[in-house]
This record gives C-alpha cells, structure tokens and sequence, in this order.
C-alpha cells in the first residue's frame, strides 16, 4: 500500500515557466500582427480611393468625348454630393500638328494629409466627319 501512496497522480497543467514564456512571446508578437493589420487596413483604403479615382476618370473623360464638351467648356469641377472630395481637371493640347488632340483628365483627392491623383489620357479628333 505505500507504492500507491508515494507515486504522483497523472496532473495536466503548464508551469510557472511555460505561462510566462507564453506571455513574453504574445508580447512580442502581437503588436507586431497589430501593425500589419493596420498598414493592411491603410493600404486598403489607398487601393479603394485609386479606384474610385480612376472610375471617376475614366467617367468624365467619356462624357468629355462624347459629348464634344471639351472643345469649349469649362474643364474642371467636382463629383458633386455623390463622390465628396474628389476634383477633376482637365487638359487639352496638340498633338504632333496634326488635328488630334491630346485629352488628359486628372482626378485629385486628399488622403493622410497629401493630395493624391490619377490621370488619364486619350486623343480625340478635333473636326468634323
């Protein structure tokens, strides 16, 4: 009967160690994943605004086009209540003397601090058919 007091039972625990090595590493670790998340969820938002941006471009430059506005109107304004904080201009030059003409359309916003841009160009025929 003493064999059977003397022998340990089966016990299932971490020691003092093992928690505090535990925690040390969870220390380490998380406010490293913390800022990856964050510069993930950063990037994220910079990616939503380019291609935003460069919808709305694409946008404007058709509706310039067709509609031959940008031979005489005003080339430059805002989305309107729709696409707040969002600018468009626009730049129309010559091309090689030829009757072509250069149509670029920026679109600008701020974000963080900086104005951002993305620009678009094509050439129109400035003539009739």
């Amino acid at each position: 009967m003493t064999c059977s007091l003397l022998r340990r039972p089966n016990r299932v625990a971490f020691t003092l160690v093992e928690v505090l090595a535990t925690l040390v590493l969870a220390a380490v670790i998380l406010p490293v994943a913390m800022r990856g998340i964050s510069l993930a969820l950063t990037v994220a938002g910079e990616s939503r605004h380019r291609m935003e941006a460069a919808s709305l471009a694409q946008n404007k430059l058709t509706d310039l086009i067709a509609t031959g506005e940008w031979q005489s109107a005003d080339l430059s304004g805002d989305f309107g209540e729709n696409w707040p904080g969002y600018r468009w201009q626009a730049e129309v030059l010559d091309w090689d003397g030829t009757a072509l003409r250069q149509i670029s359309v920026s679109v600008n916003w701020t974000s963080a601090g900086r104005e951002r841009d993305v620009a678009l160009t094509t050439l129109a025929y400035e003539g009739g058919l």
